[in-house]
């Protein structure tokens, strides 16, 4: 008809587009899978080759080290007897440690008790010195007993042995000694010597051996409050002095059947034709005393007087 026709050309949208996009959407899905995988296998290297077996063998060298390092163990302790209740005759008791045999310290041993079981001694043995020590709080060393290769000596403020019961038998400090012992015996041939002065109730030697009181440079001096009492009964006794012995007290009592005084001046008589007789073997005189004190004698006939003046000087 006399109108002007045009041709239209419409696109469907819902059909697929099948070049170049179709091998883009490919490489996407390629490429997320693959992330995919790294992110499952969580990173993982894998060896091969050397690497591999270097790997085994360190492992292998370590289970073996973990075994001979296990066996040893278990042979130490079979040795030492290792158990529950201690090692070997070592015991681990309620309260401390308990042994039996010997033990050897290498070192020092710190310990508050030592005691041996029921019935059995305890011994202690040293090659060389042996020491015990106590110590205060500030670790400083308060006694100290040493026993050395020819030597005992003990470090203490004062000393006291006591027998079973507690009474004291010895006590030793700075200022005193003490022997409580109901009698002291002491032995050898040079006997005591004591540099200063001694305080005893009595003095006596064993039957049948002489008691000798002596000071071969010095003077002798015998003191008491009350009396001093010298007895022998099976012998004599003898006082000798290079000097003078002077008997001082309110009374002097010789108890005795014979008193003898040996070596005392004769007087001779005033007229020089008088002469004592010596023709008796039992001849009799009397004792005189000078007015220093000094003792003589005289004829029993005459008075207590003589020329010679060397008597009573």
């Amino acid at each position: 008809m006399g109108g002007k026709q045009t041709l239209s050309v419409e696109q469907n949208n819902n059909q697929p587009y099948t070049g170049s996009t179709s091998t883009h959407n490919s490489s996407l899905q390629q490429a997320d899978t693959q992330q995919r995988n790294l992110k499952g296998n969580g990173n993982k290297t894998i060896l091969y080759g050397w690497k591999k077996q270097c790997l085994y063998l360190i492992i292998f060298l370590l289970m073996i080290l973990i075994s001979i390092n296990l066996a040893l163990t278990l042979w130490i302790l079979k040795v030492l007897e290792v158990s529950k209740d201690g090692m070997g005759q070592m015991r681990i008791v309620d309260g401390g440690i308990q042994l039996d045999g010997q033990a050897i310290i290498l070192d020092e041993l710190k310990t508050s008790l030592i005691k041996s079981r029921h019935g059995q001694p305890l011994t202690f043995e040293s090659t060389k010195n042996l020491t015990f020590n106590t110590r205060d709080e500030d670790g400083h060393v308060r006694n100290q007993i040493f026993l050395g290769h020819d030597k005992f000596e003990v470090q203490s403020k004062n000393f006291k042995v006591s027998d079973q019961h507690g009474n004291t038998l010895f006590y030793a400090d700075r200022d005193l000694v003490e022997i409580a012992a109901d009698t002291l015996r002491v032995e050898g041939d040079g006997g005591v010597i004591f540099k200063e002065s001694i305080q005893t109730p009595i003095l006596k030697a064993e039957p049948g051996k002489d008691l000798k009181l002596e000071s071969p440079t010095r003077s002798l001096e015998l003191q008491a409050s009350q009396e001093i009492f010298i007895q022998s009964r099976a012998g004599s006794i003898e006082i000798s002095s290079l000097n003078d012995i002077k008997l001082r007290g309110r009374n002097i009592r010789f108890d005795a059947e014979n008193i003898i005084i040996s070596n005392m001046k004769t007087a001779q008589p005033h007229n020089s034709h008088e002469r004592l007789d010596h023709s008796s073997s039992h001849q009799m005189y009397q004792v005189c005393v000078c007015d220093n004190g000094k003792l003589f004698l005289a004829d029993t006939h005459k008075s207590c007087s003589s020329d010679d003046l060397t008597v009573c000087r």
